[in-house]
Order: structure tokens, then sequence, then C-alpha cells
């Protein structure tokens, strides 16, 4: 099966190319924005923008990939709020690019949501949870959504949240920001009011897999196995790396003064990825312990 993944320059799309080409037979085109892969896996990249139709167009009809997979997004939620034309036209229009590109060509799209679909008032939510998006980004990803449920081809939209891990050249996830704080002995402030799972970047690579594997249809969550504050998952972390967890100060959203609104009382249920998918995600903990491992500590 070939396979193009779009985005394959962020921390998603290098941990999906990498699970996909060690697990697997499969043909594995990457491409991003960016003039060069960030990854070296000896494979086809093409540099790819896909908030151009034409050149979505012309990469889809040359390479007829089965599948794409599409983890370019622009995830920056604040930024979201106030750059809303740009983040549109990736979140949104890139999609519906894509989305036309695989009618013509009889592909199916893997695509990547978030828990921010929802308002975070009556969390964890499974598949069926009725959204309601209180941030603009969280809009974004909901529409990207109905584009997909609307349009009459092959889709899986997998919902997921709080990512971490590493990759080259990534942009620095919760995880690694407050490592690279406590790490130098800086103080950090991380809430107590913001509850969810965490999902390590590795377990949502092996489930897109899972998914393209089986060919499975419309809308799974992956995420990490516990739900926990951000607090709670620092103080994992403490633990984990040996770290001061006295440099972690408690503190509530509300104090942040942040541009985009954060579902609270969030999280995923994921007994439809353990039964359907066959795998149990990594907690907090087992995340954390695998993250140090890949660093080498």
């Amino acid at each position: 099966m070939k396979i193009l993944i779009a985005g394959s320059n962020g921390l998603l799309g290098q941990a999906v190319a990498s699970v996909i080409l060690r697990e697997s037979d499969h043909e594995v085109i990457l491409s991003s924005v960016e003039d060069k892969s960030f990854y070296d896996f000896g494979k086809l990249y093409i540099k790819l923008d896909i908030t151009s139709k034409e050149d979505v167009k012309k990469v889809v009809e040359y390479h007829k990939p089965s599948v794409i997979v599409n983890c370019a997004a622009f995830t920056n939620v604040d930024k979201c709020e106030t750059e809303r034309e740009l983040s549109w036209k990736i979140n949104v229009d890139g999609v519906k690019n894509l989305i036309i590109a695989a009618k013509k060509n009889d592909a199916k799209i893997v695509h990547y949501s978030t828990d921010y679909v929802f308002d975070g008032k009556n969390g964890p939510y499974d598949e069926k949870a009725v959204p309601n998006p209180v941030s603009f980004y969280g809009r974004e990803k909901l529409a990207s959504e109905n584009s997909l449920i609307t349009s009459d081809i092959n889709y899986t939209i997998i919902r997921t949240l709080v990512l971490y891990g590493t990759g080259n050249n990534v942009k620095p996830n919760f995880a690694l920001w407050m490592l690279d704080n406590l790490r130098n002995n800086r103080p950090v402030n991380i809430v107590t009011d913001q509850i969810s799972n965490v999902t390590m970047i590795d377990d949502l690579a092996y489930g897109t897999l899972k998914i393209i594997d089986k060919n499975c249809k419309g809308i799974y969550n992956i995420a990490g196995s516990d739900i926990l504050s951000r607090y709670d998952f620092a103080m994992n972390m403490c633990e984990v790396f040996n770290l001061n967890k006295k440099l972690v100060f408690p503190i509530t959203t509300e104090s942040l003064n942040q541009p985009a609104p954060r579902p609270l009382k969030s999280g995923l249920i994921i007994l439809k990825m353990e039964s359907e998918l066959g795998f149990k995600p990594m907690d907090s903990v087992e995340g954390l312990r695998l993250l140090k491992f890949q660093l080498g500590y």
C-alpha cells in the first residue's frame, strides 16, 4: 500500500513515518512545507504546502497514494485566535484541498482532530459526544471534521490531545518544555484545573498504523490511558526524571489570561480504540519512562 504523509516534518509526522516504516511493508512518501526532510528516513520526500490546491492536486495525481495521512496543522491554540485567516487556511482549507484530491484519486484520508472540539464541561468524551468548541482552534478542527464527514470519501478522524515525545527539530511540546526548565532549575507554573489524557506520540503513531491496516472508518479516540491534571503530569515527570518538585508551582488556568479558552474538564474515552484496534496505550508514567529512554537519560 502506498501512503502519503502530509506534514511529515512535525512531531506527529516523524513518529507516524517511523512506525509505518518499521512495522509494515507499506510504501511511504514523505511531504511537508519545508524544503527538506528533518529526518533522513531514506525515502522519497516532496515539498508540499497543503494550502495550495494545485500543489496537492499534482502530488496526489502523480503518486496516487492509497492513503493520505494528514499530520499538517496549525496547532498554536492562542495564535489561532489572533491569526485566524492563516490558521483557517491550514486547518480547514488545507483539509478541503486534500479531500478534493483524494476523491478524484480514490484515496483514503486519515486526519487528526482534538478534544478542543468540546467545551470541557462534561469530560471525558467518547466518539459520539456532541461537539461544542469554545476556541477558534476548536471551531477550525470541528470544521475540518465536518468537511470529511460530508465528503463521501473514505476517511478516519483520530481525536487526540496533549501530545508529547521527541523528534528532530520539533517544536517544544509540554513535556519537553517542562523538562528543559526543570533540568536547568527554572521554576514552572503548571495548571491544576486542566484535566485530560496525555498522549505519548509513539502510541498515536502505532494507533494510526492499526487504523490503516484495519481500514477503520469514522471517528476514533486515541490517547493515553490515564486522565490527570497537568500539575499531576508534572509531578510524574519529576518522579521519572528525578527532578525537583519544589520548582513546580500550582496555578489555575484563569490566572494565565490566555487568548484562547481551554476545555478544562476534558479527556477522551478510549474503549473503542482498545476493543477495535486491539492495543492498550501507555499511561503517563510509562510514556515518560519511554521518553527518558529515548532522550538517553
